[in-house]
């Protein structure tokens, strides 16, 4: 580490917070330049960068209300509150808009971008934050935390190694995204003039909810039973739940009205966010935040999980609530659900199972993948680890 040197964050890049945006203003409308907020962040799945955006602004919106647009290569992460503790660091890919919850790190000149971006990985910015009830990172803390850094030649080839592994993540990430949207166009075709008859969705399928035992209770906590909440699901990069953030013992199963659920289940927010859906890969306990349909055969699981990626926007105008908006089960059970014939239903299922199994072992090829980015980040970091062993370990892991 002789070349490296000690300085501090200040001087190898501009931090910079982003703009409020009124909802008033917010939707896909134009095009001009994508907006981005904390949510926007668990788009991007594994990946490094971040290529999708919720909202867009018109290049009107930008000169009237004076929003920054930051440049492609700039490093954006979440100043406060839960967005904040995730720590999840994406790189622009165009110029962006970023919400004022938002921060964005700007490379000086001097600075490799993608050598910023993996340097943010490793000074651990949460914990950094001040505030108690709502934590948040302060511009002139980050500016003034010490970081070492190597000459520009050796930060590019750090940022080249471990950029490989990301490079490939995102093209599993495309990959996936082309199956699953290939999948959800053949439905759209099948389904083209097939009205909802005399059958509902509770005809066809066993409709189920969850619940939340005591989280007062240590001993319903922390076992081997996986329990997905809306926020398991939201950030998903793919609609295949593998693990949640939090698990059941037994006796907190027992206390929880949720049953566990098998897997192919699927898993449908109700509530607050509703209609973000994912199919249950491992035996799975949910809260009461789900509608989870249980088909009667197995034929129907691709065409159902269509069916209602499908009429979202349906299942939301039935929605009601003073505090949040949800949808009862009741009202889902007895809407009706467009069937095609037997025969269709065989060959569109078929079709849809193998394109979702080449979407998810693409995605869960990423999990492989960024466990090896995030294991050599620190040693490469910390000039621990040379970058001609690093390119041998990221070429081993499928890169």
């Amino acid at each position: 580490m002789s070349d490296w040197r000690r300085t501090t964050l200040g001087e190898v890049c501009r931090l910079k917070a982003g703009n409020a945006f009124p909802q008033s203003e917010q939707g896909r409308a134009s095009g001009y330049a994508p907006f981005i907020k904390v949510s926007d962040l668990g788009l991007a799945g594994n990946s490094s960068s971040i290529t999708e955006a919720n909202n867009w602004v018109s290049e009107g919106q930008v000169t009237r209300l004076r929003l920054k647009l930051f440049p492609e290569g700039t490093s954006v992460f979440a100043k406060i509150g839960e967005g904040m503790r995730s720590e999840r660091i994406r790189q622009l890919t165009v110029p962006t808009a970023i919400d004022n919850n938002l921060m964005a790190a700007v490379p000086k000149t001097g600075t490799d971008a993608g050598f910023l971006h993996y340097l943010l990985h490793t000074v651990r910015l949460a914990s950094h934050a001040v505030g108690s009830a709502l934590p948040y990172l302060r511009q002139s803390t980050l500016t003034d935390l010490p970081v070492t850094i190597p000459a520009h030649t050796e930060q590019q080839a750090i940022a080249a190694v471990l950029g490989v592994l990301d490079d490939k993540i995102a093209a599993n990430i495309a990959l996936a995204t082309t199956a699953r949207q290939t999948a959800h166009t053949e439905f759209l075709v099948r389904v083209r003039g097939i009205s909802p008859r005399e059958r509902r969705f509770a005809d066809v399928a066993e409709i189920s909810g969850g619940g939340t035992p005591s989280t007062k209770n240590p001993a319903y906590w922390n076992g081997e039973i996986p329990w997905a909440t809306p926020t398991d699901i939201t950030a998903l990069a793919g609609p295949y739940i593998e693990s949640t953030s939090r698990t059941l013992t037994e006796a907190g199963l027992s206390a929880c009205s949720s049953k566990l659920f098998a897997p192919g289940a699927i898993l449908m927010t109700s509530r607050a966010t509703i209609g973000a859906m994912a199919i249950a890969q491992v035996p799975t306990a949910v809260n009461q935040g789900f509608i989870v349909v249980e088909p009667e055969h197995e034929e129907l699981r691709w065409w159902l999980f269509h069916e209602m990626q499908d009429r979202t926007d349906e299942f939301r105008s039935w929605a009601n609530g003073a505090t949040f908006l949800e949808l009862s089960r009741g009202s889902f059970k007895n809407l009706g659900v467009r069937l095609p014939e037997p025969a269709a239903l065989r060959s569109f299922s078929e079709l849809a199972s193998s394109l979702h199994d080449v979407a998810r072992a693409s995605l869960g090829e990423n999990r492989t993948l960024a466990a090896t980015r995030d294991a050599l980040l620190p040693r490469l970091m910390s000039g621990k680890l040379r970058v001609s062993d690093a390119e041998s370990r990221a070429s081993a892991a499928g890169a």
